[in-house]
């Protein structure tokens, strides 16, 4: 028969015994001075992304609308805007037209893409985004993002 050893329970206590508080403080702060080294990294590919994004979504925009001007001969006014590209204005002489874009997107900041013609800095038409903030002029994510500077 095997006897029981009345010191058992304290020695598998002793062998599960936790961190210290110490030991998890010196976790958290490294994890902390690691999450600050990267989120600042992760925050600007963010904003690279969504800009990139907004250039995209101009390009789609802008041969939308160099179709319109195929079949119309014409671009489409401020007035009608770039709504033109997906109902049909009430203009009689558009004989040619056809929707150019199932919707219009929006830019990556949930605002609708401004459109002028004849435009302000092309001749033609301009399009774009007036950034993050939403409002003309500004700087980096609030800056305008626009036809004439897509690469």
């Amino acid at each position: 028969m095997t006897e029981l050893n009345p010191n058992a329970p304290r020695r598998a206590l002793a062998a599960q015994r936790g961190f210290t508080l110490i030991e998890i403080m010196v976790v958290v702060v490294i994890i902390g001075i690691l999450a600050a080294l990267i989120a600042p990294n992760v925050m600007s590919r963010i904003d690279d992304a969504q800009i990139s994004r907004a250039k995209s979504d101009i390009r789609a925009i802008e041969s939308a609308l160099q179709l319109f001007y195929m079949d119309n001969y014409r671009y489409p006014t401020s007035q009608e805007g770039l709504d033109a590209l997906v109902s049909r204005p009430n203009d009689p002489n558009l004989r040619n037209w056809r929707p150019y874009l199932n919707s219009l997107p929006r830019d990556p900041w949930d605002n609708r893409y401004q459109y002028l013609s004849p435009g302000e800095r092309n001749a033609e038409y301009d399009v774009y985004s007036h950034g993050a903030d939403g409002r003309p002029g500004g700087e980096g994510m609030n800056a305008e993002i626009g036809n004439w500077d897509i690469d």
